[in-house]
């Protein structure tokens, strides 16, 4: 647990990307093969069900600490977690247990059959032979809330570093269905259990934000143009009666969208299509919102999966029966693409819109008018442009239409990490909603340094409360928020969810009064 518990710090202690993979490559290199295998399990969400109750471990931390519960409550309202609060308040150990991570999970997935006076029994005796780190991990292990800042981009880049294999084929391994009981580590690691070939996607092509004038780019008969969306980009895989969906994160989505995986399955040939995977109903793409109701889950409901269907709209044909196709024009590509999907006719693969028009005149008005089918804007492709891996000035251009604004009130603040840390740069914005401020967004970026400073110094004198880390300040300094879409979310107090909420600019020439309404702002929604 000890080199575990340096690694979290380690982990928590920076916001740089390299710094973790250090960190995690140290880690590996010390640790068994059979804490490197809880140390995946853990970081890739196959964390074992709670066994404790964390009501119950509050009772024996009180027993033991004798504080009063309303002096309990004031220090996990300013720590704002409980597994550090049960960790502060407890009295040092007066003995050390040295055992590996593999040990404390091994005993902790034990507990399952275990009466409430064994529970107790152990946690206490772990508690007193565990310093604070110690206690944190084993608190947020033990209650089923292990959580750690690191993306599964970085935990593969690490793996690779460590293991030599390639990104994609260790994604594949790791992303499966597997347990650390059922695996050992250099199993996983070297991808014994898998063909890596079958899955391995391409690098996506991208494209630049348009920054030339229209006729600066030639005839509008050298372009085609397709509409921009607000989905995932995704590569959909084909190969040897396998299934995998990639997104553009270079994650393994293929579990996500098993409506998807279905068709593809049922599909004949072998194939690489790219292409955006998007909430469609009744012919109509949904906000993102209600995509985003779809992801990062385990199981679907028979209502889930039909209030919020999938579609894929696809782009480009990247592979076909093993035959890289990502030197022949997008022209080419897309008419074999279009051959493809006739002949297979899936369901939920539906060919992307070419636009037709007839100058670049008509192009903007297009533009313009394209949120109102909850499009982005326009992406503008070179016909004889070949999928290059990344960004390539000149052949793809992305044309995304003006963002939506509002103006908001500032009510919390919260300081922000490394050089910022001693400013308040985290924010949170309200708006009015009959004679209350409701939350609307959260924003940490759009301010200059100078600015930034200007809004610390108000903050420090116009705090009204704190909770934990957070001010409440006097809701007086107005901010122009930009956002790329709306929509209805019942996790916010407000009731809608901005998409990409940024600070466009700061309002002082508004005061509160002056802020936008709830009602209206729920207007915006398509």
């Amino acid at each position: 647990m000890k080199h575990f518990a340096e690694l979290i710090n380690a982990l928590e202690s920076t916001n740089k990307t390299n710094a973790k993979i250090d960190a995690i490559i140290d880690y590996l290199e010390r640790a068994p093969d059979d804490d490197k295998l809880w140390f995946i399990a853990l970081f890739t969400g196959k964390r074992p069900k709670r066994n404790v109750n964390t009501n119950y471990m509050k009772e024996w931390a009180l027993e033991i600490t004798r504080l009063p519960f309303w002096l309990f409550q004031e220090s996990y309202s300013s720590v704002g977690d409980l597994g550090e609060t049960l960790s502060l308040i407890l009295p040092p150990p007066t003995e050390k247990i040295e055992k590996h991570l593999s040990e404390w999970m091994n005993e902790i997935v034990g507990l399952k059959n275990k009466s409430d006076l064994e529970k107790k029994e152990f946690v206490l005796n772990s508690w007193n032979g565990l310093d604070y780190t110690e206690r944190l991990i084993f608190n947020k292990l033990l209650g089923g809330s292990f959580r750690i800042g690191v993306s599964d981009k970085t935990l593969i880049n690490a793996l690779t570093k460590f293991s030599g294999q390639e990104a994609s084929t260790l994604m594949h391994s790791l992303m499966g269905k597997w347990q650390p009981d059922e695996v050992s580590f250099k199993e996983l690691i070297s991808a014994e259990n898998i063909n890596p070939d079958n899955s391995k996607p391409y690098p996506f092509c991208l494209a630049y934000a348009l920054e030339k004038d229209l006729d600066e780019l030639g005839t509008p008969y050298e372009w085609m143009i397709e509409y921009k969306w607000d989905g995932i980009r995704g590569q959909i895989i084909r190969r040897n009666d396998e299934v995998f969906i990639w997104s553009r994160g270079e994650e393994l989505v293929t579990e996500q969208f098993p409506e998807i995986k279905e068709v593809v399955q049922n599909m004949n040939g072998n194939f690489v299509i790219d292409g955006e995977i998007l909430a469609v109903k009744d012919d109509k793409v949904l906000n993102f919102n209600e995509l985003q109701k779809r992801l990062n889950r385990k199981t679907f409901t028979k209502k889930m999966l039909s209030e919020i269907p999938i579609q894929v709209f696809a782009y480009d044909l990247l592979e076909l029966e093993g035959t890289d196709l990502r030197e022949k024009p997008v022209s080419a590509r897309r008419a074999m693409l279009e051959e493809l999907l006739l002949n297979e006719n899936p369901g939920n693969i539906k060919i992307s819109q070419v636009i037709d028009f007839e100058n670049w005149e008509e192009l903007n008005q297009i533009r313009e008018n394209s949120r109102e089918i909850n499009s982005e804007g326009l992406m503008l492709k070179q016909k004889n442009s070949h999928y290059h891996p990344g960004r390539k000035k000149g052949d793809w251009w992305k044309w995304k239409i003006n963002p939506l604004t509002i103006d908001a009130v500032l009510i919390y603040a919260q300081k922000g990490s490394g050089r910022r840390s001693a400013y308040y740069t985290d924010y949170t914005f309200a708006v009015k909603s009959e004679d209350k401020l409701v939350t609307i967004a959260k924003a940490y970026s759009g301010l200059t340094d100078k600015e930034i400073m200007e809004v610390s110094k108000f903050v420090n004198k116009n705090a009204i409360e704190k909770f934990g880390p957070v001010r409440t300040v006097k809701p007086e300094l107005v901010f122009e928020i930009a956002f790329e879409g709306i929509g209805f979310s019942n996790r916010h107090k407000s009731g809608v969810a901005l998409r990409f909420p940024r600070i466009l600019r700061w309002r002082k020439d508004k005061t509160v009064d002056e802020i936008d309404d709830l009602v209206e702002i729920k207007k915006l929604i398509q």
